[in-house]
């Protein structure tokens, strides 16, 4: 085995990550695309839940996870640790395609901003992961942002907390189940899929619904099935060989792109709404300076130790 060898494995993770995070953050145009079209947030999500499942299925076919996923249905443990996460993601799910097709694409890039802290403060709670001052620091700088967010709308960011508690939970549970990632992603789709696509076949039947009705919105509900999957895939492998706060980090990504969509779009963004962004990007800031920190010397520690086979 060659040196470059040990950190592959670190490598593919990393770029997992940022390819889940590059492809969440175009997302709300993509929603966007289908609310033009008349298509409302309660179908796409049934949708997501329903064509999701047989790219989920190519997945574990291509991992020859067959085996595995038996083993999880089997296993009561399992199984309630991916209800909850099913639950986790689809609230989230809900409350994403409705804020961006409602003109809140800044709270969700908010949220996601937040989300990383929420990760970190969760690896020192639940994974003993260390906060020290840094963290501590941009822990505090995004609560202030939080509440100057609050007083600049006139209202808690109730968007923004739910979105980041929701995925940051997601995280936490997807990080502690035992289930790879293309096993646990089948499974949250096989538990979602059956009450989405009694949804789907009662909007066809009424009328209502817009699978069938033109080939641009037949085409952007069928494409709800790669947009959720990939992302997916790729968060949940990665977060299971990376730190979740080096995933944290990341998720920088997203919510930068979401923030440059949302300020394009013309959405409010007042001085005191700036501040408070202002707040969140000094914590993002001095989050990232810190994860670059403890980064270099497991970097080292990569390059020069070979790990067991």
């Amino acid at each position: 085995m060659s040196q470059a060898e040990p950190g592959g494995e670190s490598r593919l993770a990393l770029a997992a990550g940022i390819g889940c995070y590059l492809m969440w953050g175009i997302v709300p145009l993509v929603f966007q695309a289908m609310g033009r079209l008349g298509i409302s947030p309660w179908e796409i999500l049934a949708n997501r839940t329903v064509w999701a499942l047989p790219m989920a299925f190519v997945f574990v076919v291509a991992a020859r996870q067959g085996g595995q996923v038996r083993a999880a249905l089997k296993n009561p443990r399992t199984m309630a640790w991916l209800a909850l996460s099913a639950l986790l993601i689809a609230a989230n799910w809900s409350i994403y395609i409705w804020a961006v097709n409602s003109g809140r694409v800044l709270e969700t890039s908010l949220g996601y901003y937040i989300n990383p802290l929420i990760a970190m403060a969760a690896g020192a709670l639940i994974f003993n992961e260390r906060i020290d001052r840094l963290g501590a620091l941009a822990i505090a700088l995004a609560a202030l942002g939080v509440a100057v967010q609050a007083v600049a709308i006139g209202r808690l960011p109730v968007v923004s907390l739910a979105l980041a508690v929701s995925f940051g939970g997601y995280g936490i549970v997807r990080k502690r189940v035992a289930a790879a990632a293309q096993t646990g992603l089948l499974i949250e789709c096989l538990l979602l899929a059956g009450p989405g696509l009694v949804y789907v076949l009662w909007l066809q039947s009424s009328g209502a619904g817009h699978l069938g009705s033109s080939l641009p919105a037949t085409a952007w509900l069928l494409a709800c099935g790669p947009v959720t999957a990939v992302p997916l895939v790729l968060f949940s492998w990665a977060a299971r060989r990376i730190p979740l706060s080096s995933l944290g980090f990341l998720q920088f990504i997203g919510p930068t792109i979401a923030f440059f969509i949302g300020v394009a779009q013309g959405e409010a963004f007042t001085p005191l709404r700036a501040a408070s962004f202002a707040f969140i990007w000094g914590g993002a800031a001095v989050f990232a300076y810190g994860a670059w920190r403890r980064s270099r010397p497991e970097l080292r520690a990569t390059e020069l130790v070979e790990p067991a086979e």
